[in-house]
């Protein structure tokens, strides 16, 4: 399987008037563009996802609209509260286990740090490995059969200013 993972955008700051809520908390213009050149960089990388799974907060949900859309992928995406900030890894795999079919390019959109820490988990089999996934980075893990534990090959880490360079 290649698992890829996606930060969300740059999202209005925590505490503005109008999103006393985090989960409501929006993309902001910034963060909308950036996410159109990723996207034009997962095109140019010919990237494709049999599933995106994302964070149901809106700053996930419309970061993965974005890619969605622009690939074509709508019907491929779903939601999942495993995703959403101190989601919990163990009910994350359990609903992958149960997709079917299984899909082997899978794309998860969440935040961090849990993020990092599922980066750290799949690859060293510990959570504080100390990778760093910036707001909008693109992760690819090469993955044998997912586990919670060391199971996965990390293949590149991608910045939004690189993936921007790729356009």
């Amino acid at each position: 399987m290649n698992l890829f993972l996606l930060r969300h955008g740059i999202a209005v700051e925590r505490g503005s008037p109008g999103f006393a809520n985090d989960a409501a908390r929006p993309l902001t213009p910034k963060g909308r563009r950036q996410l159109l050149k990723i996207t034009a960089a997962m095109k140019k990388m010919d990237l494709r996802f049999d599933l995106i799974l994302s964070s149901p907060f809106v700053r996930a949900k419309q970061t993965a609209e974005i890619p969605a859309a622009e690939l074509k992928l709508k019907k491929r995406l779903k939601f999942s509260n495993a995703l959403a900030p101190g989601g919990d890894a163990a009910v994350l795999f359990r609903q992958l286990e149960r997709t079917k079919p299984s899909p082997e390019k899978l794309l998860l959109v969440g935040h961090e740090p849990d993020l990092s820490r599922l980066i750290s988990l799949l690859v060293t089999g510990r959570t504080d490995a100390g990778f760093a996934l910036k707001k909008g980075g693109l992760c690819k893990l090469e993955v044998e059969k997912l586990h919670a534990g060391k199971c996965a090959t990390l293949a590149w880490l991608l910045t939004p200013k690189q993936m921007e360079l790729m356009r």
